[in-house]
């Protein structure tokens, strides 16, 4: 990246199943990976996508007062997606869920030179929870976003669980895991790398 090239920008979209009046460990999570990647010159903020009127469906524009078309302004403006959700019965969100779906509409969207409208995104997961599920869910995860078009990055999730029937919650902890904290700086470093070579020479149109 140059001197004259805009930074990096990651979008977090976090999760949770609450408005943003209340306290989300989703939400933490979301920011200490964000904190990671400013250190790697990424600017970023975080969205908590249950305080926006998604609807159900798999196209670009269900209408109705349908708010996803401006999440998506914002996916589009970034190199970096990161989605964070807490583990519910094992799975990820029905919001986490619901994003993926409306994220299918990209495998229809292409760039002018005919790539789908993801190609050269960047995607990280985060996930947190009270229970078993953490690596179904990135699997989950990740598989959804490759298909749509997004890379990701070696080490690209970062989770926490807590010991079956625990109910502290991750943002009651009184400080971070130290291998939460590693990992978290690990999904940044190599989110921020491959962003920069993507941005620098993207994928070939077909």
């Amino acid at each position: 990246m140059t001197s004259t090239s805009p930074p990096l920008r990651a979008l977090a979209l976090a999760c949770s199943l609450k408005p943003s009046a209340e306290r989300s460990s989703s939400q933490l999570i979301a920011e200490q990976v964000l904190g990671e990647l400013r250190s790697h010159g990424v600017e970023g903020e975080v969205v908590r996508v249950v305080d926006h009127d998604i609807k159900p469906g798999v196209e670009a524009d269900m209408g109705d007062g349908d708010e996803w078309p401006r999440l998506r302004e914002r996916i589009a403006e970034a190199d970096i997606l990161l989605i964070s959700t807490p583990t519910w019965v094992g799975h990820m969100s029905s919001v986490a869920q619901r994003v993926l779906e409306r994220l299918d509409a990209e495998l229809s969207e292409t760039d002018d030179e005919g790539r789908p409208s993801m190609f050269g995104k960047v995607a990280v997961t985060a996930v947190v929870g009270n229970e078993d599920g953490a690596h179904k869910i990135t699997a989950d995860l990740y598989q959804a976003l490759a298909d749509t078009g997004f890379t990701i990055p070696a080490q690209g999730g970062t989770y926490w669980n807590n010991e079956a029937m625990n109910p502290t919650d991750y943002q009651d902890l009184d400080e971070t895991p130290k291998a939460v904290a590693s990992t978290n700086a690990t999904l940044a470093r190599n989110a921020a790398h491959l962003a920069r070579l993507l941005r620098a020479d993207q994928y070939p149109a077909g």
